[in-house]
């Protein structure tokens, strides 16, 4: 792992913070000109928070999106789109920037964590660090597996970190969200306020985070078994009676259309630039078929079983998330070009829409339309997801949790609620209520998974697509077909490490062919191996 080699942590922690002036978005000083002194958290927090959002909301949600089958590739205008993607050709260069971004952005958080602080000024600052540094070595260890972390961050005292086994990170993770949480309880040192980009100083906002996120971490591990399996069960009864996220949790550290430095890093990566123009992204993805016979109902009467929940379901969602062609949703099958099935000549499609750049709200001029998008905060925990965290918990843990259809339908009503679509959630809840597989009252245990996992995936369309490409991995749900071109007979379990590690820190990063990728192995991650 290549890390600068630079005197002062911190120092390099605001380099490496492209927000890391007063409004967190540009930078008007020389970093040439910033003294170690000035380098303290409150300089480096928003920063370190606003460069791994902008990661997350760019090129993980773009694969992960592909993965998911929410995403396509615009055929019609680009001939054979996506072709690594879907694939996919797994390498040490395939979205390596991920792994590369992620890490280097987090040593900002650690930096902080590191800071010395002999007046305990810094303490809720500290805090913060601690559970957003959780919160992305959670994403590196369910994207990769082992990876660097007890030695890593460490600067130039230790430039070729070893790798830790993810159960080891999950379980450091977790300490350091209750030691977090014992911070904020604590009231100690001075409030971030505006430097806190997530909840500007509220500490009992940041508990609820980190209980939620802890919440997540725990039922990533559903499978376990063994020692991780009692320690999971340990850690879910110190959850019961938490108090979790009643709103989304968002990241805003100004956001807005004055240029695309200030933009939601989503909105100029997918939808519309500050000068009003459209990125390539915006022609070139499109809805998925699978996505649309989702949310149009199946009106084709496609035959495949996996489909035959949706048969006769609009959901109001549909015309947020994707604009409709004359009526609907118009998606193409992935790996499918112009003639084919799934591509059939002479189509319009539909591409992201309102729901998803600018929540619930509605331009009326083209100049609302960039307003809008581009100021709208990045989710990092949405209220659905929560919902329907707490609901998967009370059906596999009814002992410490209960709720699940009120949490399942809070969470099916908090995604028509974030896209614009509020007025049509109750009768979409009536209308799959008995669904097996759709709604949560009808059929077993497991179809009350699949109808979570589904309406979760529906939810983080366009939000956050990693979630439930992990809950994919974990579950296997909600089913949906492999792009028509792919070379593999399932999805990846992980990416593979980056070029970057095998050229740096050969010497500890695991050895590992593209075909590991898919295959259950010691390489996958731990609470996926079974």
């Amino acid at each position: 792992m290549k890390i600068l080699k630079l005197k002062y942590p911190l120092l390099l922690a605001a380099l490496l913070s492209l927000g890391s002036c007063n409004n967190y978005l540009d930078i008007n000083d020389s970093p040439n000109n910033i003294g170690a002194e000035q380098m303290t958290p409150v300089v480096v927090l928003p920063g370190a928070i606003t460069n791994n959002y902008r990661v997350q909301a760019r090129r993980l949600n773009f694969i992960t999106g592909v993965f998911m089958n929410s995403y396509a590739g615009n055929s019609y205008s680009y001939g054979t789109p996506l072709v690594d993607e879907y694939t996919p050709n797994i390498s040490d260069s395939f979205y390596n920037d991920i792994w590369d971004d992620f890490y280097r952005n987090s040593a900002n958080f650690q930096a902080i964590i590191d800071f010395k602080d002999d007046k305990a000024e810094y303490v809720q600052y500290k805090a913060i660090a601690k559970v957003m540094k959780a919160y992305y070595m959670g994403i590196i260890t369910d994207l990769y597996g082992d990876a660097p972390y007890s030695e890593a961050f460490k600067f130039q005292d230790n430039t070729t970190p070893k790798y830790d086994k993810g159960e080891d990170i999950y379980k450091a993770s977790i300490a350091d969200i209750e030691n977090a949480i014992a911070a904020f309880n604590s009231g100690q040192g001075l409030n971030p306020s505006s430097a806190d980009v997530v909840f500007q100083g509220d500490a009992t906002k940041w508990v609820a985070f980190a209980n939620t996120l802890k919440l997540r971490f725990l039922l990533r591990m559903s499978k376990v078994t063994g020692d991780m399996g009692t320690y999971r069960d340990q850690k879910l009864a110190t959850l019961a009676g938490a108090q979790f996220l009643t709103a989304d949790a968002t990241v805003n550290p100004g956001y807005s259309s004055k240029t695309n430095a200030q933009q939601n890093p989503y909105t100029n990566y997918f939808y519309i630039t500050s000068a009003l123009t459209r990125p390539q992204n915006f022609g070139m993805i499109t809805a998925s078929e699978n996505i649309a016979i989702a949310l149009n109902g199946n009106p084709t009467n496609d035959t495949r079983p996996f489909y035959q929940k949706y048969n006769g379901i609009v959901d109001g969602r549909r015309g947020r998330m994707f604009s409709l062609v004359s009526g609907r949703v118009e998606g193409v099958r992935q790996g499918a070009t112009p003639g084919q099935p799934g591509a059939e000549a002479g189509r319009s499609v539909s591409r992201i829409h309102y729901g998803i750049v600018m929540g619930n709200l509605t331009p009326t001029s083209n100049q609302q339309l960039v307003d809008y998008s581009s100021q709208k905060p990045g989710v990092l925990i949405s209220l659905a997801e929560t919902k329907f965290l707490l609901a998967e918990a009370a059906i596999r843990y009814p002992s410490l949790f209960s709720n699940a259809t009120t949490n399942f339908n809070a969470g099916i009503t908090a995604s028509f609620t974030y896209f614009g679509a509020s007025t049509t959630s109750a009768a979409y809840i009536t209308a799959i209520q008995a669904i097996p597989g759709l709604g949560i009252v009808a059929g077993s245990t497991e179809n009350k998974i699949e109808a979570i996992m589904t309406q979760k995936w529906i939810a983080l369309t366009g939000v956050n697509p990693e979630q439930s490409y992990f809950d994919y991995s974990r579950t296997g749900y909600p089913q949906s077909p492999l792009p028509t071109i792919t070379s593999r007979d399932s999805r990846p379990n992980r990416l593979m490490y980056p070029g970057s590690e095998y050229a740096t820190n050969t010497n500890n990063v695991p050895a590992m062919s593209s075909a590991d990728a898919f295959t259950k192995n010691k390489l996958t991650p731990f609470w996926n191996r079974n």
